[in-house]
């Protein structure tokens, strides 16, 4: 008996603990003492028909006494904590709500999800590799010459003895044509490096969007096919192109394509510098001895590649008159193209 009692002296003695107890400590508190399976005076409680009528009579007596004291004082600290709530802060509550800011993707990541998104309706596999690689993938097996400048030090950032930041996504092309055999219709999206100057038209590290295909019987007919619908996706239904000669080692014959420029719809203005027409990409048929380089058989198989920076073609769609804009990280530019994924 004088054990029980002593129990209910110290659960007394806890009461002050109530009134100092904030939301979520009074609750742990309430279970802690008044709980239906493991509080302390329900222990006490259960205990009672065990005892002689004595004791039940003076142990019960006290624990229900106890018992509606503490959910008096649980009682009064509810309505103590809700009245703090419901208390006036100072703030003006009829002031309109800062707007929150939310993250968008960049605008190059915008026009380089949405190029492979077309060209993924295309039948194209998006396609990745390292941006650190080595000479032999990045120049020789795509038919570069030993004494092609880009493999000086001076016009590519080398890492060490033959190895170097990829200066285009080309080197994906030789990684995917050694690891699978054709049929092949990938997309490569990936950062770049080169020594430009970085000033209003060029920037030393940038993104470039490449493709390759190759299958039996794929010809200059299937490239144009594939590009142009390419362009009316992107640009606009009615858009133009053409397509002018041109010479890349890793391609034969090989061709720059340009599109009617969606500015001036090909009336002529300040940013194709009145011509009408914006180039946009590089392209050709893959040259037989890339095929060779990388172990497919150039009498049976054929492909077309090409390549474009999603950085510039960003401008022209938007009128971006400096590249550097779009490195800055300023908000204040960046804003103007957030209606994209986010």
């Amino acid at each position: 008996m004088r054990d029980l009692l002593a129990s209910l002296d110290r659960l007394r003695e806890r009461k002050p603990e109530i009134g100092e107890a904030d939301q979520r400590r009074l609750q742990d508190l309430k279970t802690e003492l008044l709980g239906r399976k493991a509080g302390a005076l329900t222990d006490i409680l259960k205990q009672l028909p065990s005892l002689d009528p004595d004791t039940r009579k003076a142990v019960g007596g006290k624990a229900n006494a106890l018992k509606q004291e503490l959910e008096a004082a649980f009682a009064d600290r509810e309505r103590a904590l809700a009245a703090l709530e419901r208390k006036p802060t100072g703030a003006d509550l009829t002031m309109p709500g800062r707007p929150v800011w939310r993250g968008g993707l960049h605008l190059t990541t915008q026009v380089v999800n949405e190029i492979c998104g077309i060209f993924a309706d295309l039948g194209f596999t998006r396609a990745v590799g390292p941006e650190a690689e080595t000479e032999r993938n990045n120049f020789y097996a795509l038919n570069f010459p030993p004494d092609h400048p880009a493999l000086d030090a001076q016009d590519s950032f080398y890492l060490g003895a033959g190895t170097l930041l990829r200066t285009h996504t080309s080197p994906v092309q030789v990684r995917t044509l050694e690891a699978y055999p054709p049929p092949i219709r990938v997309v490569i999206p990936g950062r770049v490096y080169r020594r430009d100057p970085f000033d209003a038209s060029h920037s030393p590290v940038f993104e470039q969007i490449e493709g390759l295909v190759v299958d039996e019987g794929v010809t200059f007919v299937d490239l144009k096919a594939a590009l142009t619908a390419f362009a009316r996706r992107f640009f606009s239904p009615t858009t133009k192109v053409r397509f002018r000669p041109s010479f890349f080692p890793f391609t034969e014959p090989s061709a720059e394509m340009d599109v009617q420029h969606p500015l001036c719809g090909g009336r002529g203005c300040a940013t194709c510098k009145g011509t009408g027409w914006m180039e946009i990409l590089g392209s050709g048929m893959v040259h037989p001895a890339v095929l060779e380089q990388c172990g497919v058989d150039p009498e049976r198989y054929t492909g077309y590649a090409f390549g474009m920076g999603p950085e510039r073609i960003a401008m022209s769609r938007h009128g971006i008159p400096d590249i550097r804009l779009l490195f800055e990280d300023d908000m204040r530019f960046l804003a103007q193209f957030a209606g994209g994924d986010r």
